[in-house]
């Protein structure tokens, strides 16, 4: 039993030795220096088990990386060095792996938190360094073990297929195997049982009824007993939208004078079953209480769930003193990530039906008897408001214009005019043809720095420098993205450089998880939308002193 026992551990030891002295010298090179600038600040601070995840997924792309330029230096047959050399350079290859990991891992509180102080957010503690490299170990030997599964069942299909096949034949043919196999297993396994895990998630998130959000009396509120549409129907964020906002009696507290309530029409994803259905429920909605009676028509599309900021919601409210009426309709359960990978054809298509039923009963109305009509949408609703019309439909009646915030990097119009930004401007606040119709702006510089006289027919970004959504490119991987050029935008920080394949890494861990308060990120503050609305839709009446009473108002309740 003695000598069982010893030869199975002899054997253990064996196999863990091959494992170990498989692994690449250059491929840990390599991804010890992919782990060091992951560490590196980027638009977002972000927690430490995030930073392990993304840390390890550095190391082993810069890894993949190191083993493939072996195999590519070894295909061409070129010089290598011996055994006696070899164990020179692993030894000298471990210690400054070691160097840089360490000195780099020292910095990386410091670098997070000047970041952090730069937004307002208090510091990360120290004390989790080591964590997070021990993420980053595990992920990495996660990811090394899912390749090296891969490399065994390409060369278990080869050897089979070899005899039958020339080589290279058998070795493209397993390859093409092994790839449809792993890729199988992973849309079709794992990210299908994700995704329906989500949306069976988010629509019972989506059915909530939260109780002290009553069922509405007033017969001029979606959801009363006159209205077209059923309370329960509106979801969790159209209950939301219709339930809160400003009252009539705030508005007459804050102005001093009687003031309407400003109405809301939203339509649920469950009140009806197709998206020209619940397009036609929004005309004949927003018919029945009177909005295109009022003198400003705001065009809202919401996010992925459903869900309209109030930052920007509210403030325009105000602005226009309840003299405004607003729609809304509801395309996705999903968060805006998911909606866009899931359903990104859905959200267009409804955005389409709703501006083609609202705008084409706006324009049969007397031009000088109809409210003006303005867009607007946050993050991927942005996206979908733009997607909504096409120029040539409109372009001899325009509406009055639009206000897309946070749009994402795949925003159409956006990527055009900031691609055509005139000469000198940067592209985290571009300039467009003199601002004369497009406008950007951010929580520094308003859409009013802008010389050129502005149409009737207005569009205006508000963008912040620091925001992964709108700055996010795949192409990051491979060149340095323009707005990291100098001069950057003040909210980015002064230490994000620009390395091959990490940064694209760092965008999408920013992205999908990065947190920053109001006035920073994707999170998008009420002053800001103050400014945005002010010269985009110019309500009268507002002296630069009650300006800043407003913004103090929500202020203090933030």
């Amino acid at each position: 039993m003695r000598n069982q026992s010893a030869s199975t551990e002899s054997s253990l030891a064996a196999v863990m030795g091959a494992q170990w002295r498989q692994i690449s010298v250059v491929g840990v090179l390599v991804g010890t220096l992919f782990f060091a600038f992951s560490l590196t600040p980027s638009l977002l601070p972000r927690p430490f088990a995030v930073q392990g995840l993304l840390a390890g997924l550095s190391f082993a792309a810069g890894y993949g990386l190191g083993v493939a330029a072996v195999w590519i230096w070894r295909y061409l047959e070129l010089p290598l060095a011996n055994r006696r050399w070899t164990r020179r350079i692993q030894v000298g290859a471990g210690l400054l792996c070691l160097a840089v990991a360490v000195s780099f891992l020292w910095q990386a509180t410091t670098w997070q938190n000047a970041l952090r102080e730069l937004m307002g957010m208090e510091d990360s503690h120290a004390g989790q360094r080591l964590l997070m490299a021990l993420i980053a170990v595990a992920v990495f030997a996660f990811v090394l073990f899912v390749a090296r599964l891969f490399r065994w069942v390409f060369r278990r299909l080869a050897r089979r297929l070899n005899r039958h096949v020339p080589r290279r034949v058998s070795y493209l043919v397993s390859a093409l195997l092994a790839v449809f196999v792993f890729w199988s297993v992973i849309d079709g396994v794992l990210v299908s049982s994700v995704l329906r895990v989500a949306d069976r998630s988010f629509q019972q998130l989506d059915a909530l009824i939260d109780d002290d959000l009553p069922r509405p009396d007033a017969p001029e509120q979606v959801g009363s007993a006159p209205s077209l549409l059923d309370w329960e129907e509106l979801g969790r964020q159209g209950r939301s939208f219709i339930s809160t906002g400003p009252t009539d009696e705030a508005l007459g507290d804050f102005f001093e004078a009687p003031m309407p309530r400003p109405l809301r029409v939203y339509v649920g994803l469950n009140s009806a079953d197709s998206p020209e259905e619940r397009a036609r429920l929004a005309l004949a909605e927003l018919k029945r209480v009177g909005g295109f009676e009022r003198e400003t028509l705001l065009l809202v599309t919401p996010t992925g769930t459903g869900w309209v900021d109030p930052a920007a919601q509210d403030t325009v409210e105000y602005l226009h003193r309840g003299d405004i009426a607003s729609v809304a309709v509801q395309y996705s359960y999903l968060n805006s990530p998911l909606a866009l990978l899931t359903e990104a054809a859905y959200g267009a298509e409804t955005a389409r039906a709703v501006f083609n039923k609202i705008y084409g009963h706006w324009r049969s109305l007397p031009a000088d008897d109809r409210p003006r009509l303005f867009l607007w949408g946050l993050s991927l609703g942005s996206l979908n408001s733009d997607l909504s019309f096409d120029l040539f439909d409109i372009v001899d009646d325009p509406f009055s214009g639009a206000l897309w915030s946070g749009p994402p990097f795949r925003h159409r119009t956006w990527q055009r005019t900031t691609a055509q930004r005139d000469a000198g401007s940067p592209a985290w606040l571009p300039t467009f043809r003199s601002g004369s119709v497009v406008r950007f702006m951010n929580q520094y510089a308003g859409p009013d720095r802008h010389a050129a006289d502005w149409g009737d027919f207005r569009m205006v970004f508000l963008q912040h420098g620091s925001d992964p959504i709108v700055f996010f490119s795949p192409g990051s991987a491979w060149r340095e993205p323009a707005w990291m050029r100098s001069p950057r935008a003040p909210d980015v920080s002064p230490h994000l450089r620009w390395f091959p394949i990490v940064t694209m890494l760092q965008l999408t861990a920013d992205m999908i998880v990065g947190t920053a308060p109001p006035g920073f990120g994707h999170e998008y503050a009420p002053d800001d939308y103050i400014d945005a609305w002010l010269a985009l839709t110019e309500p009268a009446g507002w002296p630069e002193a009650q300006v800043e009473r407003l913004k103090r108002l929500f202020a203090a309740g933030d």
